[in-house]
């Protein structure tokens, strides 16, 4: 079949996208499905031995290619050939204490047990470790969420290692150090001096140098708002108060104290009438503050460089990698990270503004088989993910893996890179656009939000604004396009979704339509003329053409001199009405509520059939809760009605009633009673 016969021509195709914006219809009418994620990036399994655990703490790749892989149960393992179809596994070393991180520097393995960064050396040569040697030890109280991360090797050669905080007993919700450097990112040097060097972390799974400076990531939970990415330079204070309690101790880079902290935010620290703590929940409508308030009077206060946004991009964010130039194509030199609960993927394209990172977040890769911790790069360009959830829950059907992602070199249509500008943002795509879509301000919505900053589990976005958009300017090869806004504001997330443009030579919709920038500055410079800007709207020249068909409609129908003529009188009308009035409102399918579980990211933590990292839908319905007390529960959730869950769910207050009261028919009628 010749070319021309087997594709649409790029003259149909532009009638098509021209029609479908007289229409109304809002998508173009596609010469064959666009593609998806997994038609670019395939998922594959690392065979490993029968009856080996490998609940993955640490990846390291060796100089000669092997892969080093620490595991949650103490064991490392050292994998020949881990790209090949039967790779070989040799067990390194055992009985250490949950190792969360794995790094090789000059013949040796560092490792990140509960208590101490330890170097593991075979010095005999007979491929096991004989030397295990304590680095540095710091303090454990000896609580369940005691973990500890890393290492990553700094530029200087010294390591970078962080602790997560324990839980309170009667504030079971409350993050504490109760120990030392809880909370905190160390710096030990290869001679075991140890350099505190910032604070404010909560659940620092996730260390990376990105361009020779250190980054981490932090998960939703009380004062975090959402997930995100830090930069974190040396004395740097990122927002969780347990660790300031050891801000008075030697050699600590920072003053700042928690009582400093709490004059500028309530840490809801109530009792009942029995003298018992009250966890503190979302309230509606509140006088609240944000990080970006609270910096202004906290200058030590560290922003995200990059929110990710909670439910979309991941629910407990994990390590941020860099991606080699060469590596996964047009994304070389972008950041991925991790994500232990949605079991995925999401891209961050960072940028200096004014001497800030700040940048944008995509969704990349879904579809892991367990929670996402660690990954690291084979030396073919393929990814290793290393993955698990025991105690914390995950997406996906295992609760353990290894898994390999590959890339088939075939470009998808993203957005390659979203840039902020003094007037809006400039979009960089991987592909050209059509141009007739991508210049009609309808192929495009923006608009902002934040979150809070409290004690509270989580934040929901608040404080939305839609942004008006002025016109937009498409570059002379396709490859750009230009969104002038009104109302950009600084410290917000911009949401950018971009669900009407097209690929140039084949119509297809973006793989990933939508990206999240998070504006710490707006930068300076020329700003575009309205001259310059395309400003067609498809959406208003629809709007028009429908409101003058109704006055048309109006004028040539029947008019007060015209009476109606009455309807005729059925008889059977009152029993038909009684028979309707007994019956029960039919409940609504999974095709009917699919778009609201996706669009208020329900589906991030449930699971119609399977427990994920909440319960699954049918569970839910066997409670037999009202309709109206599933709605509560969305927006105010009561984590103790299902201990059995690591992950609570955060309050959902912005899920509109009527959406929300739908959702909820739809999982009652799963009750198989």
């Amino acid at each position: 079949m010749s070319k021309n016969n087997s594709f649409l021509t790029r003259a149909a195709l532009s009638f098509l996208v021209t029609a479908a914006s007289l229409t109304g219809i809002g998508t173009v009418a596609e010469a064959q499905e666009s593609p998806k994620e997994e038609d670019f990036f395939k998922i594959m399994k690392v065979s490993a031995p029968e009856g080996v655990l490998l609940e993955v703490g640490g990846l390291a790749v060796l100089p000669n290619g092997d892969l080093g892989i620490s595991t949650r149960r103490g064991d490392v393992f050292i994998v020949e050939n881990p790209t090949s179809a039967r790779p070989y596994f040799r067990k390194f070393a055992s009985g250490l204490h949950e190792i969360l991180g794995l790094a090789y520097k000059s013949g040796a393995l560092y490792a990140a047990q509960r208590g101490e960064l330890t170097k593991l050396q075979d010095t005999d040569g007979d491929g096991k470790a004989d030397v295990l040697e304590t680095v540095y030890a710091w303090p454990l109280s000896g609580h369940y969420h005691e973990y500890s991360f890393g290492p990553k090797i700094a530029p200087d050669g010294s390591f970078f290692v962080t602790g997560n905080v324990a839980f309170g007993d009667e504030e079971w919700w409350r993050g504490e150090s109760r120990v030392p450097w809880r909370g905190w990112t160390m710096k030990i040097s290869e001679d075991g001096r140890m350099e505190p060097w910032a604070t404010g972390m909560r659940s620092p799974a996730g260390l990376g140098i990105i361009d020779g400076e250190l980054f981490y990531t932090d998960n939703q939970g009380d004062w975090m708002g959402s997930g995100a990415l830090w930069h974190v330079p040396k004395g740097a204070f990122t927002g969780h108060p347990a660790g300031l309690r050891w801000t008075d101790k030697a050699n600590v880079p920072l003053d700042l104290t928690v009582q400093e902290l709490y004059a500028q935010v309530d840490p809801r620290q109530v009792k009942n009438e029995e003298g018992r703590y009250i966890k503190p929940e979302n309230v509606v409508n509140e006088d609240y503050a944000t990080l970006f308030q609270v910096k202004e009077k906290i200058p030590e206060l560290q922003l995200p460089a990059v929110w990710l946004p909670y439910g979309i991009l991941g629910v407990s964010t994990s390590e941020p990698l860099p991606i080699p130039e060469g590596n996964f194509g047009p994304f070389g030199g972008q950041v991925l990270v991790g994500d232990q609960g949605q079991s995925m993927l999401a891209r961050v394209y960072l940028e200096k503004v004014k001497g800030e990172y700040q940048g944008a977040s995509f969704m990349f890769r879904s579809g892991f088989r367990s929670g996402v911790l660690r990954m690291a790069w084979a030396q073919d360009g393929s990814l290793f993910v290393g993955e698990t959830n025991r105690g914390w829950g995950s997406a996906g059907e295992a609760n353990q893996g290894l898994q390999r992602l590959v890339w088939n070199n075939r470009v998808p249509f993203e957005m390659r890179a979203v840039r902020a500008m003094p007037d809006g943002f400039e979009i960089e795509f991987t592909l050209p656009v059509d141009r007739q879509s991508a210049e009609d301000i309808a192929s495009y919505a923006v608009s902002n939000y934040t979150y809070k900053y409290t004690p509270v589990y989580g934040s929901p976005p608040v404080d939305r604004v839609v942004n008006p958009i002025k016109g937009v300017k498409v570059s002379d090869d396709g490859m750009r396009a230009r969104i002038v806004l009104d109302d950009m504001r600084r410290y917000h997330v911009h949401e950018i979704a971009l669900d009407g443009v097209r690929a140039r030579d084949n119509s297809y919709s973006l793989v990933h339509p939508t990206a999240y920038y998070t504006l710490n500055n707006i930068p300076d410079g020329p700003k575009l003329q309205v001259s310059e800007l395309s400003t067609r709207n498809s959406a208003a020249a629809v709007a028009k053409t429908k409101k003058g068909s109704a006055a048309g409609t109006k004028k040539a129908g029947t008019t007060a001199s015209t009476p109606k003529a009455a309807p005729a009188r059925n008889p059977d009308a009152p029993n038909q009405a009684a028979a309707q009035a007994s019956q029960k409102p039919k409940a609504p399918t999974y095709e009917e509520v699919k778009g609201l579980l996706a669009k208020n990211t329900c589906l991030a933590c449930h699971n119609t059939d399977q427990k994920q990292v909440g319960p699954a839908y049918r569970e839910v319905a066997k409670r037999n809760y009202t309709n109206e007390r599933i709605v509560e529960l969305i927006h105010q959730p009561e984590p103790q009605n299902w201990p059995g869950y690591a992950t609570p769910m955060p309050p959902m207050p912005q899920v509109p009633k009527d959406e929300a009261l739908k959702i909820a028919a739809w999982i009652n009628s799963l009750d198989d009673k």
